[in-house]
């Protein structure tokens, strides 16, 4: 019996296409008016119901940066890359550790990508037409109306721009499936930018000025501006690109902060602290005097439909695991919770060890610059660890593994899942509201940005080199390595590989590193120089591995044409 696959409860997905939102899909229920259950023919009816579809589009996203199912979440952040490899297990057959083991037709984690950004088209598709034929009478202005109309269609350009870049010329879904549908065929990528490109101008015409939203990490004017620049830029259309970015750049109040503010003012950790570090501070990205924010994902713990993301899990090692000090007491005694020591730090969480930094992550593009980048700075990544037991005579002295005798150390554990550079943005230290006896059990409730303005001048300076106007693409550059006190740049240095380089030290894994490299051209020459994992070295990455599969149970399922797959699968 071949797997169905489901939206909302009892929704088929024929092609990974969610159909329609019904209990059944036989035709006499296909046929029925909903009476006592939600379908767009009664929830989309008001402005109410309409907000609640928003709000659901928001929700389903929120799931790809606040993840719950790792499969979302894990290529998208760096994995796979010149940025990150496994480092739980660098051998093992998922998480990209091996694109040739990985990347398979087959494989659960491709499949779900390509449901995720579908699921997401239906839904917005769905919220389009029932705007669009929504009586006049519940609306007070064509503008009100345009509103939530902007906001789905920003939503589905957003979903297809993971698909066109993952996976190629894909199937162009505008309206609403209703029956079942096995015909889909690969449209052009040039028609899915031509979609992006319509929904986008509409949503930056249309969508509220940033500060207008009706509530925190609802999508503005300048996010969809930010993404229009990124789409033109994957096309080539530089002047576009600079124009898009010049309007969220110029055109509202965002600027880079750089003084400090919010919550951890007097509240550092390790160190004291700088303005970059706010930026990451529990509470500090929806704050008004934040305005180098964009978009926003909520996580709000303490209301109903919220919660919290496992950040700390995916981006720390693991500490916890790596045994006994050299003369053999328990490493780490932790934190004191019901009677006993739990072994975790409230300081460090509960990491796992899933991103592992490459050396040119962690190391390499620091050396120019590695005392006054603040970025580099003790309280932004902590390199130092440190025995924690008073029963030892190691007690408080850094984590050395050469005082270990020869032959008792499992150096590729040490290195790869113990102990290695943490990147202290992801983690919210003494800030643990749940499981205690585990230090929050790698999870913290921080917001995340999606888009922040450091990001839209780095793209603004890429369509500058393709103008070959260096001079203005080392400007944006250097107000972001300016607020990190670091060496400016020289017009004669600028190229994509130093914005790149940019891009790791200012963005490190919050943004999809593979869409950036595909456009730029440079995904296997970079993960081919620069990921190093000790296991499997470059990844075993390919040449036709620059696109994805496609899922072959949607091949399959698409039974009355053909859905050709990519080549080399």
């Amino acid at each position: 019996m071949k797997k169905y696959l489901y939206i909302y409860k009892k929704c088929l997905l024929l092609a990974a296409i969610p159909i329609l939102m019904f209990s059944s899909c036989s035709e006499d229920v296909l046929k029925e008016t909903p009476l006592d259950f939600l379908a767009p023919e009664n929830a989309y009816t008001t402005v109410a119901g309409i907000n609640q579809g928003i709000n659901g589009l928001h929700l389903t996203v929120r799931e790809r940066y606040i993840p719950g199912n790792f499969l979302l979440s894990s290529i998208w952040r760096g994995l796979g890359t010149d940025l990150a490899y496994f480092g739980e297990d660098p051998n093992s057959t998922r998480y990209l550790c091996n694109y040739v083991n990985y990347l398979k037709p087959q494989a659960a984690e491709v499949e779900a990508d390509w449901i995720f950004c579908y699921k997401i088209i239906q839904r917005a598709n769905a919220l389009i037409d029932k705007i669009n034929t929504s009586e006049a009478s519940i609306w007070t202005s064509e503008a009100q109306k345009n509103v939530p109309l902007a906001e789905a269609m920003f939503f589905r350009a957003f979903a297809y721009r993971t698909l066109v870049s993952y996976f190629g010329d894909v199937p162009l879904v505008t309206e609403v499936i209703k029956t079942v549908k096995t015909d889909f065929v690969r449209a052009p990528k040039a028609e899915i930018y031509k979609l992006m490109e319509e929904d986008l101008i509409f949503a930056a015409a249309n969508l509220p000025v940033p500060g207008k939203e009706e509530a925190p990490g609802r999508i503005t004017q300048g996010a969809a501006w930010h993404y229009l620049s990124e789409t033109y830029l994957d096309q080539r259309k530089f002047q576009l690109a600079i124009d898009a970015a010049s309007k969220v750049i110029d055109g509202y109040h965002y600027a880079l902060m750089t003084t400090r503010f919010g919550t951890r003012l007097g509240h550092d950790v390790f160190g004291s602290g700088d303005v970059y570090l706010d930026l990451f501070g529990y509470g500090n990205q929806n704050l008004e005097e934040n305005t180098e924010a964009i978009w926003v994902i909520q996580s709000e713990p303490f209301i109903l439909g919220g919660g919290s993301g496992p950040l700390e899990g995916y981006f720390g090692p693991a500490y916890f695991r790596m045994g006994n000090t050299p003369d053999g007491k328990q490493a780490f005694l932790g934190e004191f919770v019901n009677g006993a020591y739990t072994g975790y730090s409230d300081t460090l969480g509960r990491p796992t060890a899933t991103m592992r930094p490459t050396n040119y992550a962690a190391y390499y593009i620091w050396r120019s610059d590695w005392k006054n980048d603040i970025r580099n700075a003790k309280h932004n990544i902590k390199r130092d660890f440190y025995y924690n037991n008073p029963a030892s005579i190691y007690d408080k002295q850094k984590i050395d593994f050469s005082l270990y005798a020869p032959g008792t150390r499992d150096a590729m554990r040490d290195t790869n899942q113990y102990i290695f550079p943490y990147f202290l943005k992801f983690a919210d230290p003494l800030n643990h509201f749940t499981e205690p006896a585990r230090s929050g059990g790698g999870r913290n409730h921080k917001d995340v940005y999606a888009i922040r303005l450091a990001e839209t001048l780095l793209l603004r300076a890429e369509a500058y080199i393709g103008l070959n106007n260096n001079t203005a693409a080392a400007a944006d550059i250097n107000l972001i390595r300016n607020r990190a006190h670091a060496t400016p740049v020289i017009p004669d240095d600028v190229d994509l590989d130093y914005i790149l380089d940019e891009a790791a030290r200012e963005l490190y894994l919050e943004v999809d590193r593979h869409i950036i490299l595909r456009r730029m051209g440079k995904l296997l020459e970079r993960v081919r120089l620069y990921n190093n994992n000790p296991m499997v070295p470059a990844l075993n990455i390919k040449d036709y591995h620059i696109l994805w599969p496609i899922p072959q149970n949607q091949i399959d399922l698409n039974i009355s044409a053909i859905l050709q797959q990519n080549p080399g699968y």
